[in-house]
């Protein structure tokens, strides 16, 4: 799962950071409104924890410009306004839930849980499926019929982004930055390498068809 923190408070910012790492979850950050706002519009995170007083632009606005854009990503703010009127104006901008500073670790944890779980990110079972494919993140590998696949670290990740967007359509420029990082200096064509490397270990449990090109798009995880 892959996490955006949007936080201007660098000590707060790394903390939460290396406490989402710890917990095993892959994290972007970022410190400034702009930043945020640039990061979340690439449509690659499971989940946003998003300060609400922020530099540049604050939380309120970047969570109305993307639920405009019709980004469903799950947020969660952070603010130290604790009336009942802020907490109406963070829900009511397009936030999933809102959370005061400061908080407890274990409450976060269990808010990001919850928040997951209701998009439907995280089976209880703490494992992922789709048409006859299950992936167990403690392996990081899936089981088809009992038959593992043999994933790959990067083939795992690819399959795991398209189970959590299971019949939506995601670009090349989406999975790269998902899988790679927007930062990462490989071709944009190392996508469509990994695409095949991932349908040849789905080929012998009859899923590769699982995985379908849509042209001028990108990729879609869909059964016929």
């Amino acid at each position: 799962m892959r996490i955006l923190v949007v936080e201007d408070d660098n000590v707060l910012r790394e903390a939460v950071v290396s406490l989402l790492k710890e917990e095993h979850y892959i994290v972007d950050e970022a410190a400034s409104g702009d930043e945020g706002l640039y990061a979340a519009e690439q449509g690659i995170h499971d989940l946003i924890i998003l300060d609400i007083m922020l530099p540049e632009i604050n939380g309120l606005e970047i969570v109305k410009k993307l639920r405009a854009n019709n980004c469903t990503i799950p947020i969660l703010l952070l603010t130290a306004r604790d009336s009942v009127d802020d907490r109406v104006v963070g829900l009511e901008s397009g936030a999933d839930d809102y959370l005061v500073k400061p908080f407890a670790i274990r409450e976060l944890l269990a808010r990001i849980k919850a928040l997951m779980r209701r998009k439907g990110n995280i089976v209880l079972e703490g494992a992922l499926s789709y048409g006859g494919i299950t992936l167990n993140s403690k392996v990081r590998d899936g089981l088809v019929g009992g038959q593992p696949l043999g994933l790959g670290g990067k083939e795992y990740d690819m399959l795991e982004f398209f189970i959590l967007n299971k019949e939506q359509i995601l670009t090349r420029d989406q999975i790269f930055d998902r899988i790679w990082g927007y930062d990462s200096d490989a071709a944009i064509s190392i996508v469509d390498l990994y695409i095949h490397y991932l349908r040849k270990k789905l080929v012998p449990v009859g899923c590769d068809t699982l995985v379908q090109t849509v042209r001028g798009a990108g990729f879609i995880l869909r059964e016929k």
